[in-house]
């Protein structure tokens, strides 16, 4: 049986609709630290935070600002906010991962873009960040829900009528570059984006999720938050915090669960894969997973291989090992593999130079001289259109490489409260995303962000490529490597810089042997050379909230401290 989202007016009323003694929310924090909720638990506790926070001050059309740890209380925070038919936004937390001047940089930034009339943090949130936080007029800064009990049974009413066109909520952009931006989502197009993915991935009763993704992202918030309220499915989650640390667990989590569905960054098959180590992996069987779906762009086939070489034995297979194109701005999902297919997202060899050199996709047989292994996002959901287009916006062909543009019934209507920025993507009703990729058929191919690409003597290099091969090095830091462009003046082209983290500090001894080795790698296999190299110790690199590399941020904290790379760049 498949759930449908459309007999719902809105979010509210899929959450009503639920069995009260439905498992919901499992949230696992320890062996000895479990949390869990029905549905009919979730919905009075909703009730009494929504009550607590009446009581607060906070009413209807008013914008609520969410700073707390991953948990049922934030999720209940949240849904609580769109009962009094306010419109809540969740931000990410503090923690160790995030650069201190970034993270406090875009606190400030997005609580003035947001003016709410109320910020919720807890009793831990750092209390020396308190006053970076931007208020609106009249705004009241909340510590924690602890009063909300003392309104539990004070409501025991429905949630009141709303237009499907109304405002559910904010979710913001991964903030890899710039300030993270403010999607405006109603009730309908989120609910239109789960009918439509719901539908792909032929959702049902039977299904159970997991989940460390934070929920200030849209895969943590739509994928793990909303589809399974809406859908009435099991969620079973951990924090990212946790996660990072024993990256075991979600394995663990996934084998006792049985859970059927996880949507996972692309990163995070090479960290299971090179993290669990192999004694270990007899604890643990993946088979009930229907599908562990790769929403990175691009998805790497290193990390897919590295993923199924390392589990296959556990269950993993090329069929549950599905790719997808998401992206907060089409609430989530764009594209999808189809998950009924033995043999996994579609895979084609292409030819390298001609990718480089002519910026075209040749299908080439994988024993081809220089054959490059790419992996499909998938084909567009009901309801989605993608176009591939030219500088010209003239529409390309099926192997042209091209910016990725959108239209769809899921599409948002603006980032909130900033119309310039929302007017320089959105164009007669196509969303511009600034990816670049290419189409075969039905099948999308995401190469990667077009304002990353480096040019380099006339060959299109994609930093991912590079970053790729320099992980491959086992001196460095999985995921910790970012490549640039950085303009050379005398010669009219860009020049590649790679900044990278090492696995331990000690190694920093043996820089100048990793360099090479390094430097090597890139021109065999991509015939370009590098102006410099710099390794870097442990926890260097600044990383967005979304926990990718912010290329804009450590290529500016690169300049500060190697003055010799010049001040002229590109960005």
């Amino acid at each position: 049986m498949i759930i449908g989202a459309f007999e719902y007016s809105s979010l509210l009323a899929a959450l009503a609709s639920a069995p009260a003694d439905r498992p919901f929310v499992t949230m696992w924090n320890s062996e000895d630290d479990l949390e869990q909720v029905t549905f009919g638990q979730f919905r009075e506790r909703v009730r009494a935070v929504a009550a607590h926070l009446e009581a607060q001050g906070l009413r209807a059309d008013d914008t609520v600002v969410l700073i707390l740890p991953q948990g049922i209380p934030l999720m209940t925070a949240f849904v609580a906010a769109m009962w009094l038919g306010a419109v809540p936004a969740i931000l990410a937390y503090p923690n160790t991962k995030v650069e201190p001047g970034k993270f406090r940089t875009g606190l400030a930034g997005v609580t003035a873009n947001l003016k709410a009339r109320q910020v919720i943090v807890d009793e831990e949130f750092p209390s020396e960040l308190l006053g970076i936080i931007q208020l609106g007029q009249g705004a009241k800064l909340l510590r924690g829900l602890g009063g909300f009990r003392e309104h539990a049974g004070e409501r025991d009413d429905d949630p009141p009528p709303v237009s499907p066109g109304r405002l559910a909520f904010l979710q913001h952009s991964a903030g890899t570059t710039g300030l993270q931006k403010g999607v405006a989502l109603s009730h309908a197009v989120v609910l239109r984006q789960i009918e439509h993915l719901s539908a792909e991935l032929a959702i049902g009763p039977e299904d159970r999720i997991y989940s460390w993704l934070p929920l200030y992202h849209d895969m943590g918030l739509i994928a793990c938050f909303m589809l399974p309220m809406v859908c009435h499915v099991p969620v079973v989650m951990q924090s990212p915090t946790d996660w990072v640390i024993k990256p075991g667990a979600m394995l663990m989590l996934i084998s006792e669960y049985r859970c059927t569905l996880a949507w996972v960054p692309n990163f995070t098959l090479q960290f299971l894969a090179r993290r669990v180590r192999p004694q270990e992996r007899t604890r643990y069987d993946l088979s009930s997973l229907r599908a562990l779906i790769n929403c990175s762009e691009p998805v790497r086939a290193q990390s897919v291989d590295e993923m199924l070489d390392a589990f296959q034995t556990c269950g993993i297979s090329t069929r549950s090992l599905q790719s997808s194109y998401a992206m907060a701005e089409n609430v989530f999902a764009v594209t999808q593999s189809k998950i009924n297919d033995e043999r996994g997202p579609c895979r084609v060899w292409i030819d390298g130079k001609t990718l480089r050199n002519q910026h075209a996709a040749v299908v080439v047989d994988e024993s081809a001289p220089g054959a490059v292994p790419l992996i499909s996002s998938g084909q567009c959901l009901l309801g989605t259109e993608v176009r591939i287009l030219s500088e010209s916006r003239a529409e390309l062909p099926d192997g042209s490489i091209g910016e990725i543009v959108i239209r769809s019934d899921s599409l948002f209507d603006g980032y909130y409260n900033q119309p310039d920025l929302t007017a320089a993507v959105l164009r007669d009703g196509w969303y511009w995303s600034g990816d670049l990729g290419f189409r075969l058929g039905n099948e999308l191919f995401v190469i990667g962000r077009k304002k990353d690409l480096i040019i380099v003597g006339g060959k299109n290099i994609y930093p991912q490529d590079i970053e790729e091969i320099v992980s491959s090095h086992p001196a460095i830091h999985d995921g910790r490597v970012v490549a640039l462009g950085m303009l050379n003046p005398d010669l009219g082209t860009e020049d590649i810089v790679v900044v990278a983290e090492v696995t331990e500090a000690r190694l920093l001894a043996d820089a100048l042997a990793i360099e090479q080795a390094v430097r090597n790698a890139i021109m065999g296999d991509l015939g370009v050379g590098m102006r410099s190299v710099y390794l870097k110790p442990p926890h260097w690199i600044v990383k967005s909230t979304a926990g990718k590399p912010a290329r804009s941020t450590t290529k500016q904290k690169l300049l500060a401290e190697h003055p010799e790379l010049g001040q002229t760049s590109t960005t």
